[in-house]
C-alpha cells in the first residue's frame, strides 16, 4: 500500500503560480504511476496530469503548456508546477497512485488517494 499527502495549495491571484507536492510513504514509490486530479464545487473529479514510472508525462488539454508534473523518487514525491493560473483552475487538487506502466486518466483506475489540497485563484 501507499499513503499520499498533498501540500502546497493556497490562494493566488490570476496569472500567478503554485507548486503542489504529493508525498508518498513506502519503499516502492518508484513503481507507482501518479496522477493529479481536481474537483471544483458541484463538479466531477477531473484528470489533470499523470506521470508514469518511467517519468513520461501526460496532461489534460486545459492545463497543457501551463502545468508541469515531475517526480523525485529519492524523495518519494511528485510535484505539480502550475503557472498562469486562472480562476477556472480553482478546485481541490488530489494526487493518486497505482501500480502499472500505462497511462491512467480515470479516477476508477487509482486505488490510492490523498486527502486533497485547496487551490483558489482570484480574479
Amino acid at each position: 500500500q501507499v499513503q499520499l499527502v498533498e501540500s502546497g495549495g493556497g490562494l493566488v491571484q490570476a496569472g500567478g503560480s503554485l507548486r503542489l507536492s504529493c508525498a508518498a510513504s513506502g519503499r516502492t514509490f518508484s513503481s507507482y504511476a501518479i496522477g493529479w486530479f481536481r474537483q471544483a464545487p458541484g463538479k466531477e473529479r477531473d484528470f489533470v496530469a499523470h506521470i508514469s514510472v518511467s517519468a513520461r508525462s501526460y496532461y489534460a488539454d486545459s492545463v497543457k503548456g501551463r502545468f508541469t508534473i515531475s517526480r523525485d523518487n529519492a524523495l518519494n514525491t511528485v510535484y505539480l508546477q502550475m503557472n498562469s493560473l486562472t480562476p477556472e483552475d480553482t478546485a481541490v487538487y488530489y494526487c493518486a497512485a497505482r501500480s502499472g506502466s500505462s497511462f491512467y486518466s480515470r479516477t476508477s483506475q487509482y486505488p490510492y488517494w490523498g486527502q486533497g489540497t485547496q487551490v483558489t485563484v482570484s480574479s
